[in-house]
């Protein structure tokens, strides 16, 4: 049986020649989704290449078991974080990877499946709940965060994370609605944004930008990008590759500026004559700006068009 997780891979051939993978590389896909990417690393490793296939959604790792079958062996799936890269290897006696690519963000499949919660619909009389989870195991949801979140934590979580005009405003109508009533499923939240007056006159939808921020919270996710950047560029071997995609200035700026510190090494004052902080560069950056999807790409999947990759390649001397 076909599974119904589809996930077209965003920037592929980009992605592969940017990190430069050779036949009996070790590679570790942080975000294994459906498995596009990582089936064609796997050709592009063969022979005897070998990819570690991380995921936080157990729909994911079905999927991409079933898209990577004809590898056998030479693919193992992990129910995991990619910011658990140390652990995973440790627990593998793996001393480090050649490569790693990370594609951020929810996948197609995750949208489409009311029952997750990522998106919303004015007109659907769907009552789709309030979830959001990239891993359905984890125990708090976006509903949980609305229940529970103070108005200071709710205004911080839309204005951090969706850069959304009317943070507080919005904050103060749902403290107010949920003493009255419990917010549930998606209704129950775009009625709060319409009666809070929300993003009018405004281009898009301002409700894009309140689910976008509601699902980074929930799932941590620009925590995860740090503290999974430090943990790549420690499992990275000598001349290893990292390749992340990011689909919002958020992300985008995350990677920008962990790659370009890293490139940097010393981090004095520009007035210190001499360096003080001993740090040496790490990385060499291989992208000095954000690779961006073709035109005829975008549309065949009108997904990348937001896509934003960038490489960059640990230094042999500090590996």
């Amino acid at each position: 049986m076909r599974s119904s997780f589809q996930h077209q891979p965003v920037l592929l051939n980009e992605c592969l020649e940017l990190l430069a993978l050779k036949p009996g590389a070790l590679v570790l896909d942080g975000t294994v989704g459906g498995g596009g990417h990582a089936a064609a690393i796997l050709e592009r490793t063969a022979p005897d290449g070998k990819l570690l296939g991380l995921d936080r959604d157990p729909a994911a790792l079905a999927a991409a078991a079933q898209t990577l079958a004809r590898f056998d062996s030479r693919a193992e799936l992990i129910h995991a974080s990619y910011r658990d890269i140390a652990r995973i290897l440790t627990e593998r006696k793996l001393s480090h990877v050649d490569g790693v690519l990370l594609d951020l963000g929810v996948s197609s499949h995750q949208i489409d499946m009311p029952q997750r919660g990522f998106r919303f619909s004015e007109t659907s009389k769907q009552e789709i709940p309030l979830d959001m989870r990239m891993d359905p195991q984890a125990s708090f949801s976006a509903a949980d965060l609305l229940a529970h979140a103070s108005l200071q934590e709710l205004q911080e979580c839309f204005q951090n994370y969706g850069e959304l005009p009317g943070s507080r405003r919005l904050a103060t109508a749902i403290v107010e609605a949920r003493r009255h009533t419990p917010i549930r499923t998606t209704r129950d939240l775009l009625e709060i944004i319409h009666t809070a007056r929300i993003g009018g006159g405004r281009k898009h939808n301002p409700a894009t930008l309140v689910f976008q921020a509601l699902r980074i919270a929930v799932n941590d996710e620009l925590r995860t990008l740090e503290q999974g950047i430090e943990a790549i560029l420690d499992a990275l071997g000598p001349e290893g590759r990292v390749a992340i995609i990011a689909y919002h200035s958020l992300e985008d700026r995350i990677v920008k500026n962990h790659f370009r510190n890293a490139a940097k090494g010393c981090v004095c004052p520009p007035q210190f004559p001499v360096c003080h902080c001993g740090k040496k560069p790490r990385l060499r950056l291989v992208t000095r700006k954000a690779v961006t999807p073709t035109e005829s790409e975008i549309a065949g999947n009108p997904r990348a068009r937001s896509a934003r990759l960038r490489v960059a390649e640990k230094l042999a001397e500090v590996a």
